[in-house]
Parts: structure tokens; sequence; C-alpha cells
């Protein structure tokens, strides 16, 4: 135990970084860095008898510049005195905060390492605390600080006199029960506490109060506020309040180690009480499992009509629940398997009634307007399956922009054989285990999502449309649309293995129809397994159909209007097609006309006011029934008993003229028009740009092709975010350009580089959006062909195809689709490949009658078709 001592005016003093040395205590350091190497050996290690050094508290830098604490700041540009005080590799100084007290430390014991390769000297040194200081001045000798310091220590003759002062002794006598609490409670816990106890018996009270607080585990701030606390009753104060802390923790420790105890002995219990109830019930002959899980689990499985094979598997997994405890971790992991297992419709399956073509015909017309081809082609599927109803038919994909139908065509097909339909949709599936399932060895694992579908539905012959096909990616996860191969190839999803199910099952008896947007993402392979059924767009003729018939009812009926409220004309459902939607689909008709509806529910909302005077007489008050009576309007009135409900007073309440939406009320709830028939002429206002045709998976659309020249060293510069193929076919119009420039009298004779001293640039407007394909060629030399004959292209023209090196018109795609667009464009004119002449078979008729269509077979034709007056061959033009 450390004795008085006498300390001398100046100290060595080494740093103790967010740490607290009391006197008495006992600490071990490692000393590494070239400063506490250097104050170790000159103060400590060459002196016969072992020296004392200051131990003197450091602050981190951002602690000390949130927590600012009297103390003694001072600034160097070598390494700190400890390991812990490194500068972190950096080499600007760096400001040390230290605290204004500390503890003088006698070195107890000794040990230097083996010196490394690099010089670098290890010393491992024991400390012993002896009494506090104060910091007078601090200076550098050498690499390390010494400091001129003040003891803090009462002499014995202060100590004699404060042990006789009444409030000392009492606070001693508490501190020393506390503090034998303790140690009782440690000795019981860890057997350690008879040396203690001696310690308690030999040690002056006020020594006794820093080692104790010294073992304890506190925050840095309270062991600076123990290091400050000279005097010996504050002292014994902040002690007594960390030991009777200590104390609590530990109680609150016990505490909770019996609780948990407690609930494990009563599991125990509760396992035995359980096996003797069974046994009792046994013996008895009383064995009513009525409310017991797994038998209730098993009467399930056994009603499921599970194949032989499968019902062994599952028996075999009910014997292994029965031997596993509800507390066991596998329990519910098995008895949510064995519940899947029951769940599954094994053998309940849809009753089919007899097929009527007729009666399915009249379902898909009143349903769907147009799509005679598509709907021919499910008459002759389902004629198909009355035929034989165990026919393994193709799978239909339905391919289309959205908004086409494609989703309410296979929930038709359902109906019109009677089978409930189920929706799997696969937008962003990138995890094979969606489709096949996870093992159930992973936490969290389920089942894919056709045996859910399979539990939902609860049948196992569904209609199931796999919606999204062409959405699915890949990733390190695997590969969904590989899995779906054998879930769509009838020769193997008699088998189908999911991994969660891990038994086969029959997917045979599902009739799986595909959804998708475009065909070109979908793999080959699985492409190969599916029947592909396009759904180009709707024609403006189409679209109002399907809007008088289908769109206004179901809008009116959502808003809780009908006729009676507002009315709709054809003529303004045109403007709204014609002005506010160029889409393939419905969807942005069908909120357009919300919109409407919406409006109008707020005008019919705010007029039906009914004001109750009396029993028996009632008025009706509302400006709009005001101003009508003003004008002369004829207002229907009845007087409305008081016991009618809302709904009843809304249909008394009624303006015999309802809304009729006119061409202000378009513009006012759907602001100005978006689109009208002057933009194409607007846009071809100066040479050098033209109309193409392209196929998005939205639908067909005009892509303008804007072309200019500038002086610079005969380059060709294209943007708007085009892929490769679209650049290919941009420097073949470039070059077939000017192979002909002389023969389009585009140059003389002697000027037949068309680049020199110019550079080319050629944009597709809209920017932000990308575009790639080869129908763009024939535009692209049009274009090119009108930049440099200084001769605008027609106005009412657009075209499309594909051009080789040659000149030759190649034909393209989605013939249907970009005829549609141009219709809608307002464009009169379409200049289209020779060879996509029989493309023209699924256009209506009542859009080709309003358009001249212009085929081409040489790149020559469409020039000659292009501009007024024919192809600018026939004059010279120098740009």
């Amino acid at each position: 135990m450390a004795e008085s001592v006498d300390l001398p005016i100046r100290l060595a003093i080494l740093p103790f970084r967010n740490k607290v040395l009391l006197p008495g205590a006992i600490i071990r350091i490692r000393c590494t860095s070239p400063s506490s190497v250097k104050l170790v050996e000159q103060e400590l290690w060459q002196r016969e008898e072992k020296g004392l050094i200051g131990i003197l508290p450091v602050r981190d830098s951002a602690e000390a510049a949130s927590t600012p604490s009297p103390g003694v700041q001072t600034s160097k540009n070598q390494e700190e005195t400890s390991d812990s005080h490194k500068l972190n590799g950096k080499n600007q100084p760096e400001v040390i905060h230290w605290h204004n007290r500390g503890v003088a430390a006698r070195a107890l014991h000794l040990s230097r390492g083996v010196e490394k390769p690099s010089g670098r000297v290890t010393y491992i040194v024991v400390l012993e605390g002896l009494c506090r200081f104060s910091v007078q001045e601090l200076t550098t000798r050498g690499t390390y600080y010494t400091a001129r310091i003040i003891p803090l220590d009462m002499t014995k003759s202060d100590m004699d006199q404060v042990e006789q002062d009444p409030e000392f002794v009492m606070l001693s006598r508490q501190f020393k029960a506390m503090a034998m609490e303790l140690i009782s409670v440690l000795e019981q816990k860890q057997k350690t506490g008879g040396r203690t106890k001696v310690l308690l018996e030999t040690v002056p009270v006020h020594k006794l109060a820093d080692i104790f607080v010294a073992s304890f585990e506190i925050s840095f701030e309270e062991q600076l506020s123990m290091l400050d606390s000279v005097d010996l009753k504050v002292r014994l104060l902040k002690a007594t309040e960390l030991v009777d802390r200590h104390l609590q923790s530990i109680r609150v420790a016990e505490k909770i180690t019996q609780k948990v105890e407690g609930q494990l002995s009563k599991s125990q219990k509760e396992f035995l009480l359980r096996q003797q109830m069974r046994a009792i019930k046994e013996e008895l002959g009383d064995n009513d499992d009525e409310d017991d899980d797994v038998a209730t689990l098993e009467r399930k499985m056994k009603a499921a009509g599970m194949p032989p094979n499968i019902w062994k598997h599952a028996q075999r997994e009910l014997r292994r629940l029965k031997k596993m405890q509800p507390q066991q971790p596998g329990y519910n992991s098995s008895h949510v398997y064995l519940d899947l297992l029951a769940d599954l419709p094994w053998q309940k399956a849809s009753e089919e009634h007899e097929l009527d073509l007729k009666a399915a015909k009249d379902h898909l017309d009143s349903d769907h307007y147009g799509l005679v081809k598509i709907k021919h082609r499910i008459i002759e599927y389902l004629a198909v399956r009355k035929l034989k109803p165990d026919a393994r038919g193709p799978v239909l994909c339905f391919v289309g922009p959205p908004g086409v139908g494609k989703t309410s065509l296979a929930s038709s097909i359902a109906t019109a054989l009677g089978r409930k339909f189920v929706r799997i949709s696969l937008g962003g599936v990138k995890d094979e285990a969606d489709i096949r399932g996870h093992r159930r060895t992973y936490i969290g694992s389920m089942p894919g999502r056709l045996i859910d579908g399979l539990k939902r539905v609860g049948v196992c012959n569904p209609v199931m449309l796999l919606d999204e096909i062409d959405k699915t990616g890949s990733d390190v996860r695997g590969d969904p649309a590989s899995a779906l191969l054998e879930v769509l190839d009838p020769e193997q999803n008699k088998t189908f293995n999911d991994h969660y199910l891990n038994v086969p099952y029959d997917l045979s008896k599902v009739i799986f129809v595909a959804t998708a947007n475009r065909v070109q993402p979908v793999p080959p392979p699985l492409l190969d397994r599916m029947e592909v059924i396009e759904l180009p767009g709707y024609t403006p003729e189409e679209k109002l159909n399907i809007a008088m018939r289908h769109l206004i009812p179901r809008v009116l009926d959502q808003h809780g209007l009908n006729f009676d409220f507002l009315q709709i004309p054809e003529a303004m459902v045109k403007l709204v097609i014609q002005r506010y939607t160029r889409e393939a689909g419905v969807r942005n008709l069908e909120r357009n006309l919300a919109a409407i509806a919406r409006a109008a529910a707020v005008r019919v909302a705010e007029r039906e006011h009914a004001i109750p005077l009396s029993k028996d007489v009632q008025q009706i008050a509302s400006p709009l029934l005001e101003s009508r009576l003003a004008d002369g309007a004829d207002v229907e009135m009845e007087i409305i008993p008081m016991g009618v409900n809302n709904h009843d007073i809304s249909q008394a309440l009624r303006i015999t003229s309802p809304l009729v939406v006119d061409e202000a009320m378009l513009e006012k709830v759907l602001g100005p028009p978006r689109y009208d028939d002057r933009e194409t002429a607007d846009r071809i206002a100066t040479p050098g740009i033209s109309v193409g045709l392209v196929w998005t998976a939205f639908g067909g659309e005009v892509q303008f092709v804007e072309a200019t020249a500038m002086v610079g060293k005969g380059d060709l510069h294209l943007t708007g975010q085009l892929g490769d193929v679209i650049k290919e076919s941009a420097q073949i119009a470039m070059t077939w350009v000017r192979a002909r420039a002389t023969q389009l009298k585009l140059a003389t004779a002697e000027e037949t580089n068309l680049l020199e001293g110019r550079d080319i640039h050629i944009h597709f407007p809209a920017g932000a959006i990308p575009k790639d394909g080869p129908s763009a060629g024939v535009t692209l030399v049009t274009a090119l062909v009108s930049l440099f004959s200084q001769r605008k292209v027609r106005t009412d023209t657009a075209m499309t195809g594909e051009m080789t090196l040659r000149g030759s018109v190649l034909p393209v795609g989605g013939i249907k689709d970009k005829v549609l667009a141009a219709h809608q464009y307002g464009i009169k004119r379409v200049i289209l490949p020779e060879r996509n002449l029989k493309d023209l078979a699924e256009v209506p008729s009542a859009v080709l009658s309003s358009l001249e269509i212009l085929l081409a077979k040489q790149m020559e034709d469409v020039l000659e078709q292009a501009f007024e007056g024919g192809c600018p061959w026939r004059q010279h033009s120098k740009l």
C-alpha cells in the first residue's frame, strides 16, 4: 500500500489519454513511441532506485472542444509521450488538452522488450499511484514534458483534525458499510472477498475511497471528478454514491438472471406436466384431441387428397413433427411446411360447364371492342378445348402496348371456360427462387409464386396469367426466365419441382397465358414455348367506341354519377382523343374522362342542398337552382319526408337538364390541347427535316429527323441518345448521298465532296428518350438530300424503311402501329417498303381509306415521292 512520500518540485510527465490514475491504484503501461521510451529510460530505467513520474490526464481534441474544462494547453511539434497520443500518421502539430491535476506514480516493475531491426524498443511499466498534485508550470525536456507541481495531500495534523469531524466520521461509517455490503455480494458471486475485507480493515478510509473507485468502470468525467476531490468529505460522498450505484447494478443483473432461470424452469415444468397429461388421457381412453394442433393438421392432410408418393413423404414429416416440442427451433418451420402440403389443391378442380362457343363469343364482344383477329384465335382455342378437354394446347402470349386489354383477355378466357383466374406478376423479378421457391434450409424460406398462387386460388386447374413476362431480369441469384422453361413445357410441368415443396407437383392441368409489351427481351427458348399473338394499338374510331361502350359507364359508376347527371357527347370524346391522347391503348383516355367526371362530381355535390324547416315542409336552397329559376329553366322539385336517406335526397334533388360537356369545359378541366394537326407542318418549315415512323413498346410514334450543315472538317455528328444500329444507318445514309451527289445534282462534277469544309449534324428530337433500330434509314437519306438541295420535304408525308448501301429499301416491322401513328398525327401520305405490302392487311380499312400508301423498292422511289415535284435531281442546287 502506498505510504506518504515527499514529492520533488518538478516531475517528468507521462500523458494518460482519456483515463485517470487514482492514488492507490496500479496500472500497466506499454511504451512504444520514442518520446515515452525516452522518458522511461532517463527517469526510471537508468536510476538505481525506481524514480517517480507524474501521470496527467489528457483529453481527446474533439472531446475537449465539445466539453471545455479548466486545464493546461500546449502545442508541440514532436511525437507525443505515449502510443495512445500519436498524431495518427500526420505531421502537423496537435493541441494537447492537459488536465491541471494529476497523480504522482512510482514504478513497481520495469521490463524491456527485444530491440527490433528498425531500432525501436518497447518498455512495460507497472505504476502505483501515490498522491495528488497540481500543475503550476508545464515545460519540455527534450522529447517529453516536465512540470512544476504542488502536492495536494493533507498533512498528518490536518488529517487528525478532519478525523475528529462528526460529519467525516458519519460519512466514513456509511462508506464502510456500503463497501462491506458490496464485498459480501461479490464474495457470493466470485469467492474473492477475503483479501478485500483485509484492506477494508487496515487501509485508511480516505485511501479506500480511491482504491474502490479505481476498480469500477466509470466515465472519464467521473474519474476526473474523483481526481479533483481534494476535500476528504467530498471524496467520500462521491465514492459512496459510486459504490451504491455499482451495488444496485449487480442486484438488477441478479434479478434478471433469476427471472430468466425461472422462465426456463417454468418451461421444463410445463413440458413434464404436458407429458403426464397425455399419459393420463391415454390410460383413461379420453384422448380428446379436438384442440390438438397436430391432430387437426393430420386430419387436414388426410382430406387433401395427396398422391400416394407425396402422402408417404408428408407422413414421414408428420412423425418427425410429433416427436418435436413446440419450443424447438424447427417445429414452426415443419408445421408451416405441412400446412402448405395440406392447403395445396392436389385433386380439387373447378367444375367446367359445357363450353358454349356462341356465349363465349358474345362475352368477348361485350368485353372487348375490335380485336377481331385475336378474338377469333381465342374462339379457336376454346373450340379445341371443347372437343378435347385434356388437350395440351399452346401457351398464348399476348404482346402489345400498355392499355390494349391483354390482362382482361386472359380473364375472359377463364370466364368462358368456367375456371378460376389467378394473376402472377413477373415484372422486376430477378431471383430464380421467385419461380422455384427457396430451399427450406434458409431462414424465412417460402414457396415460389406459382405454388403460392395455386394455394390462394384453391384449385389445380385455374387459368394462370404470367403478367409482364418480358420484364424479368437475371443476376447472381439466377435467371427466372430459365426456370419458366420447365413451367411452360407440357412435357415437363407434370412433375414441376418447387425447391420449398421438395415434391413434384402437376402443373399440366393449369392453363397458362402470358402477356408482354415487347418480344425482344424474352429469351428465344422461352419464346419457342409460346404462341405469340400481337395486339396492336387502337384506331381513333375504335377508341371512340370503347369510350362510349365501356370507359364512360365505368368512370361514371366509379364517381357516383350516371347519365342523368353527366353526359359526354361523341364529339367531345373525339376531341379528347385527338387533342389530349396519343397512345396505343386507352389508359390516358380513361384518365382524362375521369378528370371530367371529378369536375362534374364537384358541381353535382355543390348543387344538392336540402334545409328542412318543419316536419311537413322542406325548402330547397341552392344558388344554382335560384339562377336556373331566374332564367326560366324547368326544375323538378318534390317534398321529401324526413326519414329519407341521403341517397334518396340526391336522387330527388335533380335538375332536369344534366351537365353536358362542351369544348370550353374540356379546356377548363384538361387544360390547353396537348396535340394539334399543325405540328408536322410547323416543324418541317425549313430544308433538312423529314418525318419518320418508328415503333416503341407503347405503339407507333412519329419521329422527326433534323440535319444541318456548318463550317468544319467534314465530320458527322449524331445526337439524340442513339443506339449503335441507328448510328450505322446514319453512316450508310451519308455514304449513299455522297456517292450519288453528282447523280442527284447536289454538287457539280468539280465539287464531288459534299463534306469539304463543313460538318453535318443530325439530331433526333426528344433527346431524353433512347432510340435504336434500322427503320430510320430512308428518313435519314431524305433529310440529307433536303439539306443539300435546300428543298423542303412534303409536310403531309411520313416514311419508314431500312436502306442498304446500294440504295435498296428493305422491309421493317410494326407496320400497323406505324400507320396508325401517322393517321393520328394527321399525315396523309405514308411511304413504305414494297415488301411490306402484305402487312397492310392488318390495318383497318377506315384508316387505309384516309391515307395514301406509297410503296418504294429503291431509295430513288422514296425521294421521288418525298418532295413536291419529284426528286431534286432535276435541278442543280448548291448549299
